[in-house]
Formats: C-alpha cells, structure tokens, sequence
C-alpha cells in the first residue's frame, strides 16, 4: 500500500520501504539499493524525500540517546523525535537550546531541511549538529565532525538526504531551564513591523501570528527565566525595557489557528515550566493526526522584514481567504552551506494554507512574487512555485556542495529527481 506523508499531500513513490531494526540491517538495505532515500517523520511538503526506488524509515533503530556530559553534547538516534530526545535529556539535567513548534518531528530530517524555533539569538536547529554519523553508497560507515572536518562539515548537515543515510548526530546541550509563556492578543501589525526589533527583543523566543488582512496579530512570547525574571507586571509593564504595548494580555489559553481548542498547546499565562514543554507550541502528548493543511515557508534577510510585511498586507485580501494562518519568527544566522539562514540573520514568514491546492497555488504565486526580489529562500520541506534551479541558485555555496555530494556518493545512489534538478552533475 503506498505511504503518504503527514498531509496527505504527498503519495511516496518508492517501490520498496524498509524499517531495519539495526546499523547493520541498514547498511545491508543501502548496499543492495540502487537508489535510497530515508524518510523522517513525513512532516515535509515537498518532494524532498521522495523516491521510485527504496525507502528507508529510521524509526526502527535502536532508540539511543548518549549524554556526554564533559562535553556539553548528546549524540542521539537520527529517527528520534525530538519529544524523545527531550524527555531523555531533561531527565539528566540537560537541554537543548531551541526547538520547532512540533516537537514530533525527527531530529535527522529537521536537520536535513533546515527546520528551526524562534529567537533572535537561536540558529536553525541543524546548527546543534557538532558531529554526525552516515551509512555510504557502500554500506560503508561515514563519520563528519565540525572538530575534525572544519572544511566539509558545513555542508553535511542541512544535506537534503543526498550524502548518505544519516544514522545519528551529536548535539551541543547546555544545563536545563524553565520558561513561562505568554500571548499578547490584538497587536497592531504595523507596531510590530515599525518596532520589529523590540518586539522580537522582549523574550528569549517570539512568534507573531496573523492573517494578514485583518490588521492585528497575537505575539507569542517564552521567557527564559535563568535570564532574569520579568516580574509580577511582566507584559502589562512594558516589553523587556522596549516600551512596546500594543493589543492586551491574552486572559485564557488560545491556540495560534483562530478558533481551535488550546488544550493541544503548550501552557502559557506565565505558567513556569520546563524548556521542552514551552518551547514548542504544542504539547507532545498529543500526537498530531492527518493534517487538514498545506504549509510554505520563507526565510528572508532580518533588514527586509518592514518590506515583507507591507508586501504581504498588500495582498491580504487574496491570502486571507485560504490560509489557516501565518506565522513569523526569527531566526539568527549560521555557517551551513545549505541552512536558508545561511550567512544572514532572518525573519521567516509561514503560510499554514487550507488542504486545497488548487485554490492556495494562485495566492503561493503571488506570495512568492513579493517575497523572492526581498531575498527570501524557501523551506526545503515546505510548497514553492521557484523551480529547483532557482532555488540552488540562492546558494553561494550550491557548488560546492554539488561537489561534496559527487565525492561523497559517486553513483548517485542517495539523489532523486529533486536533487537531481537542484544540483545537475
């Protein structure tokens, strides 16, 4: 029976679909594998993963998590969830320094595409990655550390699958920390967008979501509290010293989609509580069904933020209509060749449309044809019109890593029609 992914949007192609139960059953699919392509959680909504071949799902391996203490790192299984991952570390005293709004997802494939939290001082999730260990086009054991492989290594990470079948990966982890959450409700959009950087200053970890035609937005604000508390006045009194106080504390839970039921998301009403079960915005107790959605996504220079909220606003009244909602974050800058975030701090504007392609293609089109002049990049696991070749293009380092993968996997066995058309040998 053919598998799909989480949306439903995508019907996987592949002819065979492994689940090996060890490194060494999984080295033995891959050798005998004329093409591979492993499957994270299938929380992506393109073709990335995509194959006619074989299909591997890493869930099946051994379900470790090994904490180096000395070292500030925990290197874990690559089919993990980061609820998982989570849970193991915050039971030793550790934690990890951001994470995405689902905490379902797997840490291989959110690292493989790019995926990241909120904060104007947190990176992609993939910049944890200190170290990784891959099975190669022979069955053959590949290991790349940002320690002994300084010049390869940034282009190892965010990889898209075509290197190899990434089997686990070393993260940097620091002490644990707790964290309280509030909503901020009806904010003015043009307050957030004239005083951006104070707004995305008032909290360890900031989202803003909005229809965009409606003129208001909620701000989703998670204070670290080993940071300094925010006191008994903390939002009424002013935004970390910023000043901003458009819109007015949220007095009950909500939920980012206007209308749903909030018992799916992390506590907030400046309940403290631990870091993995605040950060996220939804609670990894409940494990998200088939979702009724199709999702884009756009990381964009920081400095062009004013531009892409006026360029959005303009066309409200087209994306409204077939959007759930949309999110934006930030997003600080790294060194890895194929991270959207690449060499820039950013701001990231999500679209969560309706499960309806052909009604949300004419809005996605124009979205795009704000966005791209402003330099944004597309999420790799995300909806685009921008054909494979532009995207690349976006990348100054989309050589380089064309080369790497060449290196790497001569035969082409960890590429699909996707990288294929992203990086032409």
């Amino acid at each position: 029976m053919p598998i799909t992914n989480w949306a439903g949007n995508v019907t996987f192609g592949a002819a065979r679909v492994h689940r090996p139960e060890s490194l060494d059953e999984l080295r033995r699919v891959v050798a005998a594998g004329p093409r591979v392509r492993a499957l994270g959680s299938g929380h992506s909504f393109s073709l990335v993963a995509d194959t006619s071949h074989d299909l591997v799902r890493l869930d099946g391996l051994p379900p470790t998590v090994e904490i180096d203490a000395g070292r500030s790192t925990a290197t874990v299984a690559a089919g993990l969830r980061y609820a998982e991952v989570a849970e193991h570390l915050h039971r030793a005293g550790f934690a990890l320094a951001n994470l995405a709004s689902l905490p379902h997802i797997s840490v291989a494939g959110s690292c493989a595409t790019g995926t990241h939290g909120s904060g104007d001082s947190r990176r992609c999730l993939a910049a944890a990655v200190v170290a990784l260990q891959l099975v190669g086009p022979d069955g053959d054991l590949v290991e790349l550390s940002r320690e002994h492989d300084p010049a390869v290594f940034p282009g190892a990470v965010v990889a898209l699958g075509a290197l190899g079948v990434v089997t686990r990966l070393t993260l940097e982890v620091e002490p644990a920390f707790d964290v309280a959450q509030r909503v901020r409700l009806d904010v003015p959009l043009e307050e957030v967008s004239e005083r951006f950087d104070e707004v995305y200053g008032a909290a360890y970890s900031v989202s803003t979501f909005t229809d965009w035609r409606g003129g208001k937005a909620e701000v989703w604000l998670k204070h670290r509290l080993d940071e300094g508390s925010p006191g008994d006045g903390w939002p009424e009194s002013g935004w970390a010293g910023g000043g901003w106080a458009g819109g007015r504390a949220a007095g009950r839970p909500v939920h980012p989609v206007p209308g749903m039921p909030p018992e799916s998301c992390t506590e907030q009403l400046g309940v403290p509580g631990p870091w993995h079960e605040r950060l996220p915005h939804f609670r990894s107790g409940f494990v998200p069904g088939a979702g009724e959605e199709l999702q884009s996504e756009y990381y964009l220079p920081r400095a062009a933020a004013g531009k892409a909220f006026e360029a959005i606003r303009e066309i409200g009244p087209l994306v409204a209509p077939v959007l759930h909602v949309s999110e934006v974050r930030t997003v600080r800058g790294d060194d890895l060749w194929l991270s959207p975030a690449y060499g820039r701090d950013t701001v990231t504007l999500h679209f969560t449309w309706i499960r309806d392609a052909a009604a949300v293609m004419p809005a996605l089109a124009e979205v795009e044809e704000r966005l791209m002049p402003l330099g944004a990049r597309p999420h790799w696991g995300k909806l685009t019109t921008t054909r494979p070749r532009q995207i690349s293009a976006m990348y100054e380092r989309a050589a380089q890593f064309g080369r790497l993968a060449r290196e790497l996997d001569p035969s082409g066995k960890f590429r699909n029609s996707y990288v294929d058309a992203l990086f032409p040998a």
